[in-house]
Formats: structure tokens, sequence, C-alpha cells
């Protein structure tokens, strides 16, 4: 197995081990290739996996009897066994810088020198992909595979437990995930607009909506995670789900309900996972005629700069089911049978016959945790409404990191704005300014409560209230004034950072101080009443 980058290493440790199960018959080395700009990970993930690894340059001192890649950009030694080349992608639909010289190639396409070998295989998984390779690269003729896409199947085997998926990334059913996904170089989503990922978190209510960024391994190769990192991290503080470059962004593309992409492959699986979509950009690297080119004709362009959550929802209501069923069509023929394939046309190669257990299928993907920082500050409006006998109160929240990229407040009768922050906030200004404390954990009783609200009013005199939840019974609220507000969710499942903002609002509109709450896409009837 031939390691040279992050992208086409993953994709064949998340095929590999289902075609090779319990065969004694075979051993895999994985011999890594240092030459890529990209090969930062590689050890990394080739050692965490359990891999026996030889340098690159030992291979032509062994006799393998196969090399399996997804790669194309190898220096295959010389030698007579073939070389398979798996996809690391969808099909053949970018142009990339070649290393080898000063022009750009056809990702996936190995070089001509291979090809006129005979020892070079590639997998394809449409027929209209060889059509393609004939047209462009004519030594492909007759060194192609119909094969399929095991991670499309594996992703379509998922459908069932995007539930669990959702909740291990800490997604409320009520909640929505808004999922972001930027393939490398300067045309793709974050290379064009790389402050989307917080410009997004800033305009879609903390309370109703989740974001997450699938971003391609080799940026995180390029750049490094620490770069990554620094460079979103304003998103990162205000909740963003960076999903980590291997493995976990499966799970968090069929746990969308929106996929805002451009023209890398996860944006294409996410389309022929029906999910609805919207292209926040598409580079002029992408190959006329292929299906990703196909897919740009039929999805929604976003404004990055307009309305986003009046986009977002647009797309949600406006998509139909099966609007991308051709253009999966186009890019994927007989979905569901790759792996079995695969294995057919590998021991085929290694001149094996085919283990006698019944075929390879495709398994869901593990839940992936969730990369998200807790969220420790807010900016909250709230608004006074309803009636006079049935007072209501509406709560918005934005995290405090990207509160400058939202939309200002309408000033208007009963609208108000205030900082909230939870006791465990790290910075100090923020802590002295919230007119709100929130307590992070939950108090055993509530003795105790009564005790933290107190020393933290005494600690942060610049906040008008805190509030600590108390375990199986309802929050307390403190005011500066010394009276204790209870705070009772009727459907059992409050915030305590919302029960502060409504008192809070209620103080200030001075109402009675009882009424009901929407946040987080439901109603919910609140009981608050002064305790002794």
């Amino acid at each position: 197995m031939a390691a040279r980058t992050v992208t086409s290493t993953v994709r064949v440790l998340e095929s590999l081990p289902a075609l090779l199960r319990d065969d004694h018959r075979v051993t895999v080395v994985f011999a890594y290739d240092p030459t890529s700009a990209f090969a930062a990970g590689v050890l990394d993930l080739l050692r965490e996996a359990g891999c026996r690894v030889m340098p690159w340059e030992q291979l032509g001192e062994v006799d393998p009897d196969l090399i399996l890649s997804a790669s194309e950009n190898i220096d295959v030694p010389e030698g007579n066994c073939p070389v398979l080349v798996l996809p690391h992608g969808v099909g053949f639909q970018k142009l990339v810088p070649d290393s080898r010289g000063a022009h750009d190639r056809l990702s996936g396409v190995v070089p001509d020198s291979l090809l006129e070998s005979g020892r070079a295989w590639l997998a394809v998984s449409h027929p209209s992909q060889e059509e393609q390779l004939l047209a462009t690269h004519p030594k492909t003729a007759e060194r192609t595979l119909l094969v399929g896409d095991p991670c499309l199947d594996e992703l379509m085997s998922s459908g069932r437990m995007r539930s669990a998926y959702r909740a291990a990334l800490g997604v409320r059913p009520d909640q929505s995930l808004v999922m972001l996904s930027s393939t490398w170089g300067p045309t793709s989503l974050l290379g064009t607009q790389p402050d989307l990922p917080a410009r997004l978190l800033a305009q879609l209510p903390y309370d109703d909506y989740k974001v997450g960024a699938i971003v391609h391994p080799n940026v995180w190769s390029a750049h490094g995670a620490w770069q990554l990192r620094t460079l979103q991290a304003t998103a990162l503080d205000a909740g963003l789900l960076l999903m980590p470059a291997v493995h976990a962004w499966r799970p968090a593309l069929v746990a969308a309900d929106v996929l805002i992409g451009d023209h890398g492959s996860v944006t294409l699986y996410g389309a022929c996972l029906d999910t609805p979509l919207l292209l926040a950009a598409f580079g002029s690297d992408a190959v006329p005629g292929t299906a990703v080119q196909a897919l740009a004709d039929l999805a929604p362009r976003l404004d990055p700069r307009g309305d986003l959550r009046g986009q977002i929802d647009a797309a949600v209501r406006g998509h139909s089911p099966g609007r991308y069923a051709s253009v999966s069509a186009r890019a994927f023929a007989e979905p569901g049978h790759a792996l079995a394939r695969l294995r057919t046309t590998l021991y085929r190669l290694l001149g094996l016959s085919e283990p006698g257990t019944e075929p390879p299928y495709s398994l869901a993907v593990p839940p992936a945790a969730s990369p998200a920082a807790r969220v420790t500050s807010w900016r909250v409006t709230t608004e006074v409404g309803g009636t006079a006998e049935r007072p209501a109160v509406t709560v918005r929240r934005v995290p405090a990191a990207v509160a400058g990229h939202a939309d200002a407040v309408s000033v208007r009768p009963g609208v108000v704005s205030h900082l909230a922050c939870t006791d465990d906030e790290r910075d100090g200004r923020i802590a002295a300014s919230a007119s709100t404390i929130v307590r992070r954990h939950c108090a055993p009783n509530a003795g105790e409560a009564l005790t933290w609200i107190e020393d933290t009013l005494v600690r942060l005199p610049g906040s008008l209230l805190a509030v600590s939840a108390v375990q199986g019974q309802a929050c307390l609220v403190g005011l500066r004034d010394s009276r204790i507000v209870e705070v009772v969710d009727a459907a059992g499942a409050g915030d305590p950072g919302v029960s502060a903002s409504v008192v809070y609002a209620a103080l200030l509109a001075e109402l009675p101080l009882e009424g009901s709450v929407r946040t987080g896409g439901r109603a919910v009837v609140l009981r608050v009443r002064p305790v002794s």
C-alpha cells in the first residue's frame, strides 16, 4: 500500500480491512512516500492504526505481488507487479498543480509512463469516467475497472444512524445542523470566504442552529492543525464543530440538515444523500462535463454577504426529494456493490482465489464525538410581547465571540440586549461586564445554589443577577436586591441561561415575574415566582 497523502491513505484504510478480512494468505505493508506537499500527518495516521510501515526507497528491494494506492502521483519502482489506483474523491473532476511540471493536471490519473508499462489499473465509479479518460488521456484505454465508490456505499448505509450521529455532536432534535464543506486551494469555500463560519454563527440563533465545518485533509496537512484553528479561532470560540480531518466527516455529513459547499467531493456526496445544499464557491479548477459541474447547474448559490439565515431556511423549504438524482446517477453506477467488486478485483490482481466467505458489505460509520469548544458568553437580545394577561419573552442568543458579525439589534419598545456569561468565562473583561452570570454546573441542592449566588454577586458587582440550576429542581435566580426567583420549566428541559434572560427582560419591562419563553424553536411555559 502506497501511503503518500492523508486523503489517499485514509481512503485505503477505510476500505482494505473489509476486503482482506480473516485471510492469512495476504500481508499488507505500507510504504511511506514523503515527497508530497500534503504528506504531514500520514505517519501519525499509520502509527495510530497500527500499520507496518517501510520507507518508500526500500520498495525497490522487495518483490510485492500488488501495489495498491489511492494516490496517482507516485513513482513506482520497476517491476512486473500490477498497480491498482483507487480514487480518493469522486471521479476525475478537478485540475490540480502538477508537481512534475509547470502546468495543471487532471487529478486521479497516473503518469503516462505507468500506463504504457501495462501495469496500472484505474478504478472508476461510473462508465462515463472511462469515456472522459479516453478523450483526455488515450493511454488509459483498457486500463480502467468499474468498481463503484465504497465511500458512497458507506454513507448510504449510515442513514439509519443519523439520530445517533446528531446526538454525538450535541445537536438536539429541535435544532438544525448547518455543515460547511471546503475543498483545498484558492477557489475553495474557505479560500474565498474564510470568515463565513464566523458570520454564520453570528446570524444563526445559538439555540436553534449548530454550525460545523468539514475541511479537506490537504488543508490540515499543508497548514497544520494549529494554523487552521488559529485562523478560525473566533468561530471555534462561538461553538464551531470543526470536524477532524480523518473519518469524522462522514457521520457529520449524514447528520447535516443543510450543506454549504463548493466543488469538492464532499459536496457531491451530500447531494447524492439528498441533503439540501447551497454553493458558496465554485472554482474554475472544476472540470467541465463532470458530475460536479452538473451539480453546479442545479444547486442554488449562496450570497455570502446576504441574509444567511434566510437563504438557508429557503434552501431547506425549497428542497424537493430527488432533486440531485440525475447528478448521482452521473457519478455513481450501481451503488451498493463497491466493496464486493473491489475484493474480486484485488484477488484477481493478486493471483489468488477469492475467499469463500460472503462478499463484504458496507457498515454504518461509527459516531464522531463533538469537537466543539464550550461557549461561555453570549450577546442576548430579549423582546417582551404577548398580552398583559399572558406576557411572553422571546430570547435570541449569539455567542459573544461572533457578536461583531451579527446584524445590528433593531431598536424598538420592549427589545433590549445584554451580555451573559458562565462562571468559568476566561475573559475577565466579559465576566466583569456581564449582566447575567450562569453557573456551568448544576447545584446538588438549593442551599448550595443560594450560597453560590450570593458569593457570585459579591465577586462580580457589575452583574444584575446570577442563576444556578438545582439537581432535580427548578433554577434559582438571585437578584442584586437580594430577591430570589424560582424558574420552573413546565417542559422539564430549561436552560438556566435562558431562564436568567427571561427574568432580566421581565425586570426591565416591570412585568410580573411569570410568563412564557420561546427559544430553540419551541414555546415553553415558565412559572416564575419569588421564594423566601
